[in-house]
């Protein structure tokens, strides 16, 4: 019984660790904060065969520094293409989301609170029996940040497996439409790049309409 203990503590130990080494390698590197498109593409390129591996992990850690996750699809879409882009790109926020959703699932609101330096609120999500829909309309709602619907959805005690399914429903639009349009940024003067531009502002223009909706659906059920 005292090994199980001491090796659970080290486990607890050694992911605060790697949390903690993985937050001050993000925030400390000039390079990643102010990085464009390009850039990243570039810098994902630069790992050869393990370029894909690279760009999974800096999605997965993304909640630790709330880097744009738009910026980093688009660059994967410029380093990868649609197909790929999109997959690599769902897998790497599957990946983050649902480190977002633990940390703040064992951590609780003190934490989370420290991370996003109190400027957000997580009252937009609650435990029901609507949380699977919930969680999907807000992943459909790029104006919402996703790491903070993932934070939200761990401090509310939503089931994992509605937020996992959800999570990776709702963020398809999303993902695709901003690897398409990284795909095609390499020739801004093509009808396809034009094209993905008119779907990026489809986008954010359903995703506007939903937002509303869901906040006047908040206030008439709070009244």
């Amino acid at each position: 019984m005292h090994i199980l203990k001491k090796n659970k503590y080290v486990k607890i130990i050694s992911f605060i660790g790697l949390l903690i080494i993985c937050y001050f390698l993000f925030t400390n590197t000039e390079f990643l904060r102010k990085a464009s498109p390009q850039q990243l593409k570039e810098f994902i390129e630069s790992f050869g065969k393990l370029g894909p591996i690279i760009y999974i992990i800096l999605f997965t850690f993304v909640p630790l520094t709330f880097f744009p996750d738009a910026l980093l699809a688009v660059a994967g879409g410029m380093a990868f293409g649609v197909v790929k882009g999109s997959l690599y790109t769902i897998i790497g926020a599957v990946f983050g989301g649902s480190l977002a959703f633990f940390i703040a699932s064992y951590f609780g609101k003190d934490l989370i609170l420290k991370l996003t330096k109190n400027k957000h609120s997580f009252n937009f999500l609650s435990k029901g029996h609507r949380e699977f829909f919930t969680v999907l309309i807000l992943r459909l709602i790029p104006l919402i940040p996703f790491d903070i619907i993932s934070y939200g959805a761990g401090l509310t005690g939503i089931k994992f497996k509605n937020f996992l399914l959800a999570t990776i429903i709702g963020i398809i639009p999303g993902v695709v439409v901003f690897s398409n349009l990284g795909d095609k940024a390499l020739d801004f003067k093509s009808p396809e790049f034009i094209f993905a531009i008119f779907m990026l502002i489809l986008l954010f223009g359903i995703s506007f309409i939903l937002k509303n909706k869901l906040q006047k659906s908040k206030e008439i059920k709070n009244s």
